[in-house]
C-alpha cells in the first residue's frame, strides 16, 4: 500500500467526502451505496457510519469484501480502494465505544454538532455502527497534472 505510484490515488480518496461503497449480495451481484466517509491515510482506513438492518450491513456480515469508488469533480480521475470491512458493535448506550467513534467520525467529516447529547441519543435510536474499511489495494486513474 505504500507504493509511490498510488500516492495520487490515495490523495484523491483523502480529498473527498462522498464515494460509492460496493458490497456483495447473497446471489452475487454488487450492491452499491453512495455514502459520506472519512479517510485516515496514516492508518489506511476509510470509516463510514451505517445503520444496522440495511442491505450493506447484512452483506458485510456475510462477506466482508468491499470496493470503494471515489471520482474527481470532473469525473475523469478515479480511485478504487479494496479491502475487508470490519463492523463495530451496534450503538447501544449514549456513551459506549461505538457512539464515541461515531462522534469522532462526525467531527472529522463535518466539525462540531450543535447538540452532542442529542446526537448520541440518535445514534442509539438509529442503531448506528461504524464500517471500517482496511484498504489493502488501490487502483484507478490519477488526476492529470
Amino acid at each position: 500500500m505504500t507504493d509511490q505510484s498510488q500516492a495520487p490515488l490515495l490523495e484523491l480518496i483523502a480529498g473527498h467526502r462522498m464515494g460509492v461503497l460496493a458490497t456483495l449480495r447473497r446471489d452475487g451481484p454488487a450492491q452499491l451505496s453512495t455514502v459520506l466517509y472519512e479517510y485516515d491515510p496514516a492508518a489506511g482506513l476509510i470509516r463510514i457510519s451505517v445503520t444496522d438492518g440495511r442491505a450493506k450491513v447484512a452483506n458485510l456480515r456475510r462477506d466482508p469484501r468491499v470496493s470503494f469508488h471515489v471520482s474527481s469533480a470532473d469525473g475523469w480521475a478515479y480511485a478504487v480502494a479494496e479491502g475487508r470491512a470490519e463492523l463495530t458493535p451496534v450503538a447501544e448506550q449514549a456513551g459506549d465505544a461505538t457512539v464515541e467513534e461515531l462522534v469522532a467520525l462526525y467531527r472529522a467529516m463535518q466539525g462540531e454538532h450543535p447538540d452532542w447529547d442529542d446526537f448520541r441519543r440518535e445514534m442509539v435510536a438509529q442503531r448506528r455502527l461504524v464500517l471500517r474499511l482496511h484498504v489493502e489495494r488501490v487502483y484507478g486513474l490519477p488526476p492529470r497534472g
